[in-house]
């Protein structure tokens, strides 16, 4: 069965936009009964979705790993995407995505416009990083496409929400009362910076959710599994200055098969909500002996958080420690949020311990403003590595 999904995504990787929008236009114009094509392309069946943020961000005080000390750095950079969704009908959905970013990242989306220490600001383009078919039956669903992954998650210390992989998902939802049990699965190819693909990723996942009284317990129970295929050519990028670059840490060439348990309480303190997250990650593959750190396979994040932001005048405090050990994340597709570790186009966020500290405010109804401060180093003791950042972001929704 994997082999029949892995050819699929091959061909989708393969085809230029155009031709994948054809494609799935197609193939919902098939399926879809002829007595209701006739009013397929009416506009209430089109919805324009975007949003806009201005980042303020610092880094000070951070070591590589042997010791010396990085440039303290701070930059004014920017966030646009813009999307359109068509829905036919009450059970398909077609969806289109255009992000701002560099070529070289699918882990970000920002370019920077201002470097306040005159250093280089990178390079900015523009990528599609979502293009899909959904199709849902009362409580069964599926997509096929390029789209955020089908895995239940509270933080982005595992996967980072703006990597985007293409293939095929589906999950059901059974609800019995005030429970709910969910199944999420899907097979992708997974991105190396935005044009290209190497290696895959299988996913499976039970999320089950229950009301007490006013509050709500969530415990979930997945895993992540990455084949690397090294021997894939698209795993090495050829970006526009020539340079052929590979992930970091070998990562294009290694397997990972993460086990990630999940719980949360959202309880009522007065009259704000309070909301308590525990994540545990497991990385299960046993790697040669030759590989330092081989047994470093294990993180866990605690979070907590006090408060909302849904409407004008809404607040929330937030706090989260991570300890994340090498190999207990594949690092090409996690958070790039905490350190500065990595380069210009991927960020290196394992072996890394630390805090974040988040408030955010809401003085309009699609404004926020989130304010973060991350302080993290490295957990090996021979890695000096270390950091501290600040970010304040202006968020807005239209």
């Amino acid at each position: 069965m994997f082999d029949e999904m892995e050819k699929m995504v091959n061909r989708f990787r393969q085809a230029s936009l155009p031709v994948l929008a054809a494609s799935l236009l197609s193939t919902g114009a098939m399926i879809t009964p002829l007595s209701v094509q006739a009013d397929m392309f009416s506009s209430d069946k089109f919805s324009f979705y975007g949003d806009f943020r201005l980042r303020f961000e610092s880094d000070w005080d951070s070591q590589k790993k042997n010791g010396d000390k990085r440039i303290d750095r701070n930059r004014a950079r920017i966030r646009a995407r813009v999307g359109l969704k068509y829905k036919p009908t009450d059970n398909f959905e077609y969806g289109v995505r255009l992000r701002t970013g560099s070529d070289r990242s699918s882990q970000s989306p920002h370019i920077t416009i201002v470097d306040f220490d005159n250093q280089d600001t990178g390079s900015a383009q523009l990528n599609f990083d979502k293009w899909f078919l959904k199709a849902k039956y009362n409580e069964l669903w599926g997509w096929v496409g390029r789209n955020s992954i089908p895995f239940w998650k509270q933080n982005e210390l595992f996967w980072d929400d703006d990597v985007t992989p293409a293939g095929i998902a589906a999950g059901y939802k059974l609800k019995f009362g005030g429970t709910e049990l969910g199944l999420n699965t899907g097979y992708f190819s997974l991105p190396v910076g935005m044009q290209a693909f190497g290696g895959n990723l299988g996913l499976g996942q039970l999320v089950l959710s229950t009301k007490v009284g006013g509050n709500k317990f969530t415990a979930s129970g997945g895993t992540l599994i990455f084949d690397a295929n090294p021997d894939d050519d698209e795993a090495d990028i050829v970006f526009d200055n020539g340079n052929r670059v590979l992930l970091l840490n070998g990562t294009n060439e290694m397997d990972y098969s993460l086990l990630i348990a999940s719980l949360q309480g959202q309880f009522k303190a007065g009259a704000l909500p309070l909301t308590i997250g525990l994540d545990w990650i497991h990385n299960n593959k046993n790697y040669a002996t030759t590989i330092a750190n081989r047994d470093e396979t294990d993180g866990y994040v605690l979070s907590l958080k006090l408060g909302k932001v849904k409407k004008k005048g809404d607040w929330l405090l937030g706090y989260y420690y991570a300890h994340i050990e090498k190999f207990a994340v594949n690092s090409a597709y996690a958070q790039d949020d905490w350190v500065r570790w990595g380069s210009a186009g991927e960020a290196r966020s394992s072996d890394m311990k630390g805090h974040e500290f988040r408030g955010v405010y809401s003085p309009m109804d699609k404004l926020n403003i989130v304010a973060r401060l991350y302080l993290a180093k490295a957990i090996t003791d021979n890695n000096q590595e270390d950091g501290k950042r600040f970010r304040v972001d202006f968020n807005y929704k239209f």
